[in-house]
């Protein structure tokens, strides 16, 4: 049935039921959201009872999710009140792991929406459960390590070091080989006879030493994966500026991952700012196909107050493209 399908983007999953009046039961088809393919499900009886549950399969029989998630259910007429469940944070196999019952008559058309917070599995040789946003770990084979050890080492000790960075708090040792290699504008700046080539001197004021050396783990391969999302809009406004194309890239996947209400707002200015295409059609799906400007009304005041005249024009197409009368 077309009301069994259910729209997912980033981490939020939106299932919009056309009719649910005779019924008492429906199902939607599965959706993915990280390793696991899910169902939701709705029960009509004294109260709406509402399922979240993984489908059957070996992943989720041999580790099943432990999913961190929040429900939202409310009604396509004007005016009618939203239901928002408590965080939840539970281990799920089965549909009989959670059920949230809701007190109402509602009937027609709705829509429920689920946002995974956190999605935890444990490891099949025990301990902790760790969560699988991010992945730890450098994702690198085996056989670079060595590599990788060496320039990490290069880095933090100076070894060779040939070129000073001045952050705006501190300063930092570099290497013009491995600058060069990874931006045409470290490179033009060593090749031509520009200031920073006689003086072997980098003026980076406009990021903190800390994002700076962030830069530069990511140059040298050796950046953690913790740090690069602590720093991501700084990296990406230094790739933008040293023209890092895969770093620019990596920064736009990154913040295209956890959109959510608290900072769709800032991710849509950075990319406007910053031209990424893929990031601002995901934002504008966000606030506009999956219906969440609702949710952030006076933030979305202070926005348009100042915002980029050409953005809120596109803002105000989108509008129009996935308007349509109840």
């Amino acid at each position: 049935m077309a009301d069994s399908k259910v729209e997912t983007i980033s981490r939020l999953a939106q299932w919009r039921i056309d009719n649910f009046g005779p019924c008492t039961y429906k199902k939607s088809d599965p959706f993915k959201v990280g390793f696991w393919n899910w169902h939701l499900s709705i029960e009509k009886n004294r109260y709406l009872y509402i399922r979240l549950f993984p489908e059957p399969s070996r992943a989720s029989k041999e580790q099943p999710p432990i999913a961190r998630f929040v429900l939202r259910f409310y009604s396509t007429v004007p005016g009618r009140r939203h239901y928002i469940s408590p965080v939840h944070e539970r281990l799920l196999r089965t549909g009989e792991d959670f059920v949230w019952p809701v007190d109402t008559a509602f009937t027609g058309r709705f829509v429920i929406d689920v946002e995974f917070l956190d999605l935890k599995i444990y490891s099949v040789n025990g301990g902790e459960a760790c969560s699988i946003w991010p992945i730890d770990g450098m994702m690198q084979s085996v056989s670079i390590q060595g590599t990788l050890r060496c320039l990490s080492r290069m880095l933090d000790e100076g070894i060779h070091a040939d070129v000073t960075i001045n952050t705006a708090d501190g300063n930092l040792r570099a290497h013009k080989a491995i600058l060069s290699a990874s931006s045409s504008v470290f490179q033009s700046m060593f090749h031509h006879n520009l200031k920073e080539k006689e003086s072997s001197t980098i003026h980076i004021e406009d990021m903190s030493m800390e994002s700076c050396v962030a830069l530069l783990s990511y140059l040298y391969g050796t950046i953690k994966q913790e740090d690069f999302w602590k720093h991501r809009l700084a990296l990406l406004g230094a790739a933008n500026k040293y023209d890092i194309a895969d770093l620019k890239d990596a920064c736009e996947e990154s913040l295209l991952e956890d959109i959510n209400s608290g900072n769709v707002l800032e991710r849509l200015q950075e990319a406007w700012l910053y031209q990424l295409n893929k990031l601002k059609k995901g934002c504008l799906m966000y606030l506009f196909e999956f219906g969440k400007i609702y949710d952030i009304k006076d933030e979305m005041n202070n926005f348009f107050r100042h915002a980029d005249r050409d953005l809120m024009l596109e803002m105000f197409q989108e509008v129009l493209a996935v308007w349509r009368p109840i």
